[in-house]
């Protein structure tokens, strides 16, 4: 076997030895730890959790100066479990290729910390280890090391009466006017959703029939722009786009989802507003949930004066 083919079988430890660059560094390594998650992108992946095993190598620049046996000069082996438990607590992912890149972003954030080396393996999918493994430098990082704190949106609700309002893009021009980035949600249409019998399928089935009125809402006033992650959401609370959520993509892929169901719209909302913590949501045209996490107003069609 060759070396090269070697190397790419080994452990991060001796592919961090064999391509370092010239000059000393330290490293610390993590093996063989496992967590039982749900990920995946095949829907058998879904609604189930794996066993996945990180084995994870940083690279980072000697101390100088004496250590004096003090755990807080040195880069702690529990950031790097820490590093993939945040990852893992964020959100639902389906690739391995996107948590390992993010696990090894946030190890970079380390001051000390050079380069790290990320294999991750589903230890569930086959007879084998499934798995990829990446190599990311201080130099490859996608955004600032300091982390840029999300803005807190103002959410806004619109029930169907609210959205075949006459008054719709005069309301749109008030909530504009506001200093935070506003979010509208809807609920679904006043249409018969398809049944199937099956609370996994008719799940989706309820949150896509929401995504179809929020498309409909986007036609009525084309300052609104649909989005379903929170990439998007970022983004567009950073450039002051008026943002409509699509909610099917956030809500499946929460590690922690909601309890309300499709059905309990302005429920599901709210849920959602507290995800982003949200500094106030307004529903147009129904009622406000029996509890929620945000403050809520309530204003009646006939009554909305923003």
């Amino acid at each position: 076997m060759s070396s090269e083919i070697r190397l790419a079988f080994a452990h991060p430890s001796e592919r961090s030895e064999a391509t370092a660059a010239r000059g000393p560094l330290d490293r610390i390594s993590l093996r063989d730890h496992i967590v039982e998650v749900e990920i995946g992108a095949f829907q058998a992946e879904r609604g189930t959790t794996q066993r996945i095993c990180f084995n994870v190598v940083v690279e980072v620049q000697p101390l100088t100066g004496p250590i004096d046996d003090d755990v807080d000069r040195i880069l702690s082996y529990d950031r790097v479990t820490e590093a993939i438990a945040h990852e893992l607590s964020e959100e639902r992912l389906n690739l391995l290729e996107t948590l390992a890149e993010r696990v090894a972003e946030r190890i970079l954030l380390e001051p000390q910390a050079v380069r790290a080396f990320v294999r991750i393996e589903k230890l569930d999918r086959g007879p084998g280890a499934l798995g990829v493994e990446i190599v990311r430098g201080k130099d490859m990082l996608h955004h600032e090391v300091t982390e840029e704190e999300r803005p807190h949106p103002r959410l806004a609700y619109l029930s169907n009466t609210a959205i075949a309002s006459d008054n719709l893009s005069g309301w749109i021009d008030q909530l504009e006017t506001r200093e935070r980035p506003l979010i509208i949600c809807v609920g679904a249409p006043d249409l018969p959703a398809p049944q199937t019998g099956h609370a996994m399928t008719q799940r989706r089935i309820d949150l896509l029939a929401i995504e179809q009125n929020a498309w409909s809402l986007a036609a009525r006033d084309h300052r609104c722009v649909v989005v379903s992650t929170r990439t998007e959401l970022d983004w567009g609370m950073k450039n002051g786009q008026i943002c409509v959520w699509a909610p099917s993509k956030i809500v499946l892929d929460a590690v922690d989802g909601p309890s309300a169901a499709p059905s309990e719209a302005v429920a599901l909302a709210a849920w959602f507003a507290a995800t982003f913590e949200a500094g106030e949501m307004l529903v147009i045209g129904a009622d406000l949930p029996s509890d929620a996490s945000v403050p809520l107003r309530a204003v009646s069609v006939e009554q909305a004066t923003l």
